[in-house]
């Protein structure tokens, strides 16, 4: 009962790559981790857009006039509701105090725009007062903001 152990004359093939010294370096971009955040920023931006407007429930009147263009500096707005309180951006101010609160916030600033934004149903007398404050105040560029859509004067509607 002997046996023999014969060598085989073919070399065997090779399955797979070899693991080890001889591996090479892959040449690809893994652009995955890259997606997920891009993802994760889109939907943190949609939710977060809405909530950047002012919070001061007011109905503007409507216009005829254009927007304007955009700026790089968070506008700073100035609202009047229907019943009189005058608000900076959200933080509701008292009269008396309102030249001076805006005096040192545009010191800080380097847009001098300031936005009016007024209840439709505001008298105008109030809207001119508040108006010719701000401009004794120094702070001339006053920008109406209104709702478009309204009618132009020559009796048609945008």
């Amino acid at each position: 009962m002997g046996g023999s152990v014969q060598a085989s004359a073919k070399p065997r093939a090779r399955r797979g790559r070899r693991r080890g010294r001889n591996r090479a370096m892959m040449a690809e971009i893994n652009i995955t981790p890259f997606v997920d955040v891009m993802l994760v920023l889109l939907i943190i931006f949609m939710v977060a857009a809405p909530l950047m407007t002012v919070g001061i429930d007011i109905q503007m009147p409507e216009t005829a006039a254009n927007p304007l263009p955009t700026i790089e500096e968070e506008p700073l707005t100035l609202s009047i509701t229907n019943d009189g309180r005058v608000a900076i951006m959200t933080t509701e101010v008292p009269r008396d105090e309102l030249v001076t609160r805006l005096q040192g916030i545009m010191t800080e600033r380097t847009d001098d725009k300031i936005f009016l934004r007024a209840d439709g149903r505001v008298p105008y007398e109030e809207v001119a007062q508040i108006m010719g404050a701000l401009n004794a105040a120094g702070l001339n560029n006053i920008g109406l903001v209104t709702e478009t859509g309204g009618p132009a004067l020559d009796g048609t509607s945008q």
